[in-house]
């Protein structure tokens, strides 16, 4: 029992020990280190802010000839509209809603050219689809004649044209009802970028008359409503010049040949050819086949004067007719040649040369401005607190465009849906390209 209770101090007294280290022995303080809990609020991680997520899809459409030789001037406009889209993200109403667009072909193999009735087939497509707000066309006067009452009655549903220049469209005094039977709902629905023909036809005559010291002119257009448009216009204007018309006709675009028409023309002016021809066409119409006929009997455009509109301003004249046969001719475009366009203009251009490579077709800024105007309308409806989805609304603001700063420059469209800018630039082939002559303004 003794032996128990001493081995049990011993074990006491050795415990006391180990918990009570000697005075000797002091260890500095060292503060802890804190570690979470694991029951602590963790720290978010860093993240990049994301877009708002688009509410719905404004969809935009074009009708253009995008099968035949006006593929040229019609691929360009698409290039520049697309880029347009592309430079806004696609986006509108700071990112509310996606923006789409569709190019849709409204030409035809058999045709060669523009269809009237895949343009109507096209009008009634984009009437019947409610998610389209804007209807980019058309390309020719005559495909707009077509669409515009189809549209008018379907919201109305705008069109903004980057290349109609038909006057009747949106003026009167021209075809018996014009422009008013267009426009069944009432409400104008069209409006374009682009000079009209009255201003064109002008310009030509006067720059025939004197600039190059035309006498008498033989006119020829391709039967269609831009042709005979400007024809008429052109007719009008050079006699009101004191220059004698010596004929005004329509030719058969699907002709093989116009030696037999060139012919007659070469002793028609007392024995000899007119000073000059005035063809009111577009390239589709079998131009660059007239021209060589008329280069063939008649001689090279120093003999007789060869000019036209917009319709024959494209690289596929020059490179259907053939660059030598083409040397001297004039062709009038409305608007200011690339190199006077303001400074949005040239970025443009710089723009779209990076994208598709030089750019020698003048409608392609046509094309960018239809976009940018549109668009601007989109961010006008939103900026109202309107809903960009109503095609009133966009129609509206579309016609409400004021003072509005563009790649053309400063510009407004008028009660008509007529652009206030005239300019008109006259051009010349010279070594197989276009190269500016002379702005009207």
């Amino acid at each position: 029992m003794r032996i128990k209770l001493i081995f049990l101090v011993v074990i006491i007294a050795t415990l006391l020990f180990a918990c009570s280290p000697p005075e000797a022995a002091i260890t500095p303080t060292v503060p802890p280190t804190l570690v979470p809990a694991a029951t602590d609020t963790p720290i978010p991680p860093t993240t990049t802010p994301t877009k708002s997520v688009p509410v719905g899809t404004l969809k935009l459409v074009s009708s253009l000839p995008m099968t035949g030789s006006s593929l040229t001037q019609t691929q360009a406009i698409v290039n520049a509209m697309q880029l347009r889209l592309e430079q806004a993200d696609q986006m509108a109403c700071n990112g509310k809603y996606s923006v789409s667009y569709e190019p849709w072909d409204d030409a035809s193999a058999a045709h060669g050219q523009w269809d009237p009735a895949v343009e109507t087939a096209n009008a009634k497509k984009a009437a019947a689809d409610k998610s389209i707000i804007a209807y980019l066309g058309t390309f020719n006067s005559g495909a707009a004649k077509l669409s515009i009452p189809i549209l008018d009655r379907a919201g109305p549903l705008v069109m903004v044209s980057p290349s109609n220049t038909y006057a009747g469209l949106t003026k009167p005094g021209f075809a018996p009802g014009e422009p008013k039977i267009y426009y069944p709902a009432g409400v104008r629905n069209y409006a374009r970028v682009v000079t009209a023909d009255d201003v064109q036809g002008q310009v030509d005559a006067a720059f025939m008359s004197t600039q190059l010291g035309v006498k008498t002119v033989y006119i020829l257009d391709d039967r269609q409503l831009y042709g005979k448009g400007v024809a008429d216009s052109f007719r009008k204007a050079a006699l009101s010049l004191g220059i004698t018309v010596l004929g005004n006709e329509g030719i058969n675009t699907k002709a093989a040949d116009y030696k037999a028409l060139m012919t007659r023309l070469l002793t028609i002016n007392n024995g000899n050819p007119p000073d000059a021809i005035f063809v009111a066409m577009v390239i589709d119409s079998n131009a660059a086949q007239l021209l060589k006929d008329k280069v063939s009997i008649l001689g090279d455009n120093t003999r007789v004067k060869f000019m036209g509109p917009d319709g024959i301003q494209t690289q596929a004249m020059i490179d259907g007719a053939g660059a030598s046969v083409a040397e001297g001719i004039y062709a009038s475009v409305a608007g200011l040649p690339f190199d006077k366009l303001n400074a949005a203009g040239q970025q443009f251009i710089t723009d779209y040369q990076a994208k598709y490579g030089t750019l020698n077709e003048p409608y392609a800024v046509y094309g960018y401005e239809d976009m940018n105007v549109v668009l601007a309308a989109i961010e006008s409806v939103c900026a109202s607190g309107g809903d960009p989805a109503s095609r009133k609304a966009v129609r509206d603001a579309v016609f409400a465009t004021k003072d509005f700063s563009g790649v053309l420059g400063a510009w407004s469209f008028d009660a008509n849906g007529d652009t206030t800018l005239t300019d008109m630039t006259i051009f010349q082939v010279r070594d197989g390209s276009y190269i500016t002559v002379v702005t009207f303004k």
